[in-house]
């Protein structure tokens, strides 16, 4: 038992997906992270029911584009920590730049991948909307 959850700890900590998560911002990144819960949480629901899937649509167009510009957010904000550190320091090795910038492409990036997904899910509702109405 010990020994499972020591494996599991170390697989959690070792994990890609987490690392890029903290990587990216904490803040923004989780935020983002539980925006694509609800996301899915209401997708789900509209699937399992018939009813208010016109507001679960406007909900999850809303959640989704909120998501996409808080990435943008995020982005904008690291960047401007970053020069700020740049800034201070003088002169900085490309090295240092490259990984700031690939930070600083995290939030945007997940942000994109949240939209995407929400919007593949409103495109299946409303294509099983239309395919309701046809029988």
């Amino acid at each position: 038992m010990y020994l499972s959850i020591l494996q599991i700890t170390k697989s959690l900590i070792g994990n890609p997906f987490l690392n890029r998560l903290n990587e990216g911002g904490p803040v923004f990144m989780y935020t983002t992270l539980i925006l694509l819960i609800v996301i899915i949480a209401l997708l789900v629901k509209a699937f399992l029911k018939q009813e208010n899937i016109e507001k679960i649509i406007r909900l999850v167009s809303s959640i989704s584009l909120f998501t996409l510009v808080w990435g943008f957010l995020g982005q904008i904000i690291g960047l401007i920590q970053a020069f700020d550190t740049i800034q201070s320091f003088g002169n900085v090795s490309p090295q240092v730049l490259a990984g700031g910038i690939k930070v600083g492409l995290l939030s945007p990036l997940f942000g994109i991948i949240v939209f995407l997904i929400a919007r593949l899910g409103i495109i299946s509702l409303i294509l099983k909307q239309k395919n309701s109405f046809n029988e």
